[in-house]
């Protein structure tokens, strides 16, 4: 891989095996707020009621963005992702490092009004101002008629809800989002992890050839999150690899009715997030991921899922395909119509690359 490859401030994770991380490795990478070491069975464990306590830093960013870190000086887009299990509560104390109001807003779980994150209820945080945000989760429970009323399970997400306009529209548009994961107990743990925003005509703020190459090793269980954010309504594709239509992605059995997918909406609010096995059945590669209406993914809403060989190795023909990839003129190719294939591309974007530590 060349220079442009290597890992930078628009990179993922630590080991998500590390019991609330807050450290970095390689160049800066963003860091997970992570669930604990896993049982030996690699299946999820916790304690009910735990409350997790973590400081999180809204910075300025090269190229007029704006992102969330856990460290000051370490802020990223997307920011970091953060786990708990149902029946837990995230405590977070937001430092805004900013010349601007903004604040935190979650998707999925339970919060009063003076955690909502919303200027609607004066919950945001001022020009050089610390607020503490509380988030709760719980699990499901019998309700009447031998129904059950569903807890906080899922793939979710967080956003500023202040800044620029009273709903956000500037700090989202500028890299203030992230991943909230709440976890069942039991749930599997994976490998690796990816969050793929969808924001505007952008992947993580980024478009093509500058989009994140996601890296795995064969046979890894691979967890992605997609969210999405803007105005433009897209789908999500990922070549070669499929997953079950429902809270994990996984099938709970031979007779789960959960539809088997490659591709699902994803639009602005929405969020969604599934395991698979890189490379199973198909070996390793390089592998598409990309936006599935055809004027997005021509004009840049495409990138790279690359699966080295079980060694780390890289498979035969990844290289010249990633080559290829960064050699495409986006946004010139045929369309339908003979009108030219319109470019909404954030005017903000910058050429990083996206890609996980080798851990």
């Amino acid at each position: 891989m060349d220079e442009r490859s290597r890992p930078g401030w628009f990179t993922t994770l630590v080991s998500r095996r590390a019991v609330l991380a807050t450290g970095t490795a390689a160049l800066a990478t963003p860091v997970a707020l992570t669930l604990g070491a896993a049982a030996p069975s690699d299946s999820a464990s916790a304690r009910t009621g735990t409350v997790r306590k973590i400081t999180m830093y809204a910075e300025a960013l090269p190229g007029n963005l704006y992102g969330y870190g856990l460290e000051p000086g370490k802020a990223t887009i997307p920011g970091p992702i953060l786990e708990i299990y149902e029946g837990d509560t995230l405590e977070i104390t937001l430092v805004n490092n900013t010349d601007r109001r903004m604040s935190i807003h979650p998707h999925g779980v339970d919060y009063s009004v003076d955690s909502d994150g919303s200027p609607l209820n004066a919950s945001f945080n001022n020009p050089g101002e610390t607020r503490t945000y509380i988030w709760r989760s719980r699990e499901m429970f019998l309700a009447s008629g031998r129904r059950w009323m569903p807890g906080s399970a899922g793939y979710w997400h967080y956003h500023d809800h202040a800044m620029g306009t009273d709903h956000g529209t500037l700090g989202i548009a500028r890299g203030l989002y992230g991943a909230l994961v709440v976890r069942r107990r039991g749930d599997i743990l994976p490998d690796e992890q990816f969050t793929v925003v969808f924001n505007e005509m952008s992947i993580n703020n980024q478009v093509a050839p500058n989009t994140p190459i996601f890296e795995a090793n064969l046979g890894q269980r691979v967890e992605w999150i997609a969210i999405g954010h803007g105005n433009q309504f897209h789908t999500f594709h990922l070549h070669a690899h499929r997953w079950a239509d429902n809270r994990t992605g996984m099938l709970e059995g031979p007779t789960d009715p959960s539809q088997v997918i490659d591709n699902k909406d994803l639009n602005p609010g929405g969020s969604f997030g599934f395991q698979v096995l890189a490379g199973e059945g198909v070996g390793p590669g390089a592998w598409m991921y990309h936006c599935h209406v055809q004027t997005h993914s021509e004009t840049g809403m495409s990138g790279i899922f690359l699966v080295r060989a079980a060694d780390g190795s890289m498979p035969p023909g990844a290289q010249e395909a990633i080559d290829r990839f960064r050699g495409h003129a986006h946004g010139t190719a045929a369309t339908a119509t003979p009108e030219p294939v319109p470019t909404q591309v954030p005017a903000d974007a910058q050429g990083q690359h996206q890609h996980p530590p080798s851990g």
